[in-house]
């Protein structure tokens, strides 16, 4: 194997493990973020494989529907995805693994029947944030690429044998949040842990097909259409897309279809920051965040009460969208001109 752990984070990888008090039997729920990415879910179906290899009863209770992009996932695996009956399924759980995320907030729907619960709530994340879940055991490496790279770590570090269809999820999971490593979160230890997935005997073309080669009309149609709506501020290096009210229902698609194409954005010479702002429910606009250089959009994102990465982070703003791009284009030219 390529991966070696240093002593610390074997040691974190045991005691993560040790603390969820496995047993034959156990009633455990994995769940992830509204909208859930390659990551959440590739993660979820990678360590569910793992813990019912240990015996245990693991179901995935997402609060929001699998994109049919990730479908592939679940071929073979008929009953994992609970995410139609997640609350139920909460209900009646004994151990709550939350993966890619450790804010309740970003669980929706489900956030209050997880605080409530009562049982240990367990995390895996890779992000910089502390987070506001129960208590339970913490696994959290916000160098890491990707949660799923932090699941192949407790796989290695309690000798947990890797199936091949775990091996593609948890490939899945580093592909999609590296961009296809192309990324700045693409690291030496992140080509190891690809590497060490492969030679469990993952297709990588075949999961190239199923992530970027199945794209349905629709979603090529939506991004001509978000394309047209491109502002570029050559000044402080600035430029964003809006998505269209109704356009995801006009075109047919999910918000999963709008992956990458905030990179557009950024991908114009001599832009630093790019932006995607689009309508949710609740009166809220979602705005992505993509930078380049030194740019730390993830401190940005924290000034709305958002997050994530260095270079890729996201938040929400209630308000109509003039009045929201009006207040977060001043916030990201302010930031800019100091950064």
């Amino acid at each position: 194997m390529s991966i070696t752990l240093s002593p610390d984070k074997l040691s974190a990888a045991k005691a993560w493990v040790a603390g969820l008090q496995l047993r034959p039997g156990l009633r455990v729920c994995l769940t992830t973020h509204v909208n859930p990415d390659g990551d959440g879910l590739g993660s979820e179906v990678g360590l569910a494989l793992l813990l019912r290899a240990q015996g245990v009863n693991v179901v995935i209770t997402n609060p929001t529907p699998t994109p049919s992009r990730y479908d592939f996932l679940f071929e073979g695996l008929p009953g994992l995805d609970k995410t139609g009956e997640a609350v139920k399924e909460l209900r009646r759980a004994d151990l709550i693994i939350v993966l890619d995320i450790a804010d309740l907030g970003r669980l929706g729907m489900l956030a209050d029947t997880v605080r409530e619960r009562g049982v240990t709530v367990a995390c895996i994340d890779h992000h910089i944030s502390k987070g506001d879940l129960p208590p339970g055991p913490r696994y959290v490496d916000a160098e890491a690429a990707a949660t799923g790279e932090l699941v192949r770590e407790i796989a290695l570090a309690n000798g947990w044998e890797l199936p091949v269809e775990a091996a593609r999820a948890l490939y899945v999971a580093i592909v999609t949040d590296t961009g296809g490593f192309r990324f700045s979160n693409t690291k030496p230890r992140t080509l190891r842990a690809a590497s060490d997935l492969l030679e469990v005997g993952i297709d990588p073309e075949a999961v190239y097909v199923e992530l970027y080669a199945r794209a349905p009309e629709g979603r090529v149609r939506l991004l001509a259409e978000a394309l047209q709506t491109l502002v570029v501020e050559r000044g402080p290096g600035l430029a964003w897309v809006t998505i269209p009210p109704g356009s995801l229902e006009r075109h047919g698609v999910d918000p999963d279809d709008l992956d990458g194409v905030v990179e557009y954005a950024r991908s114009i010479d001599g832009v630093r920051l790019g932006m995607l702002f689009r309508e949710i429910n609740g009166g809220r606009i979602k705005v992505s965040f993509r930078s380049i250089g030194g740019v730390d959009v993830a401190k940005l994102a924290g000034q709305f009460q958002g997050g994530g990465h260095a270079k890729a982070a996201g938040a929400s703003l209630p308000g109509s969208m003039a009045d929201v791009q009006a207040t977060v284009l001043k916030a990201a030219r302010e930031y800019l001109a100091s950064a």
